[in-house]
């Protein structure tokens, strides 16, 4: 009977721990954005590192409400959303493909992207080019580029 109780004790502890976790989640979020403002451009500009769901679900909420004034989207989501429509940023420039009025007008456009949260969690978790295409305002351009 013991045994039995421990487990409902337990069981009730991580639902409870796990609801504290999760509600408290923005604030946590919001206070390494504030407190730890390196550490913040780290995590937001590596899309590789691993994050914990809701920690990640927190962050995407920040970027779509505002990113941060440093940072910039055609830096950190562009050349990932370009490979994904079989492009390469670095390419495009050397071999003439691209002006240099349409690429800025592409990086404009990344930078005041209203999808920047959205597009910020497809890159990190390796979004397929149809998820890309729904999120994308450059989306269109990128198409144009690859049928080059």
């Amino acid at each position: 009977m013991d045994t039995a109780k421990n487990t409902d004790t337990t069981s009730w502890w991580e639902r409870l721990t796990e609801r504290c976790y999760a509600t408290s989640t923005a604030t946590l979020a919001r206070n390494v954005k504030q407190e730890a403002g390196a550490s913040y451009d780290a995590l937001i500009n590596d899309l590789e590192k691993p994050l914990e769901p809701h920690f990640e679900q927190a962050v995407a909420r920040q970027l779509a409400a505002g990113q941060p004034a440093h940072f910039r989207p055609a830096r950190t989501l562009m050349p990932v959303m370009m490979q994904r429509f079989g492009l390469n940023e670095s390419a495009l420039e050397e071999g003439g493909l691209i002006n240099h009025a349409d690429y800025v007008a592409l990086r404009d456009t990344c930078n005041a992207c209203g999808a920047v949260g959205d597009c910020w969690k497809a890159m990190r978790a390796n979004a397929e080019l149809d998820e890309c295409r729904h999120i994308c305002p450059n989306a269109n351009a990128f198409d144009a580029l690859a049928a080059r």
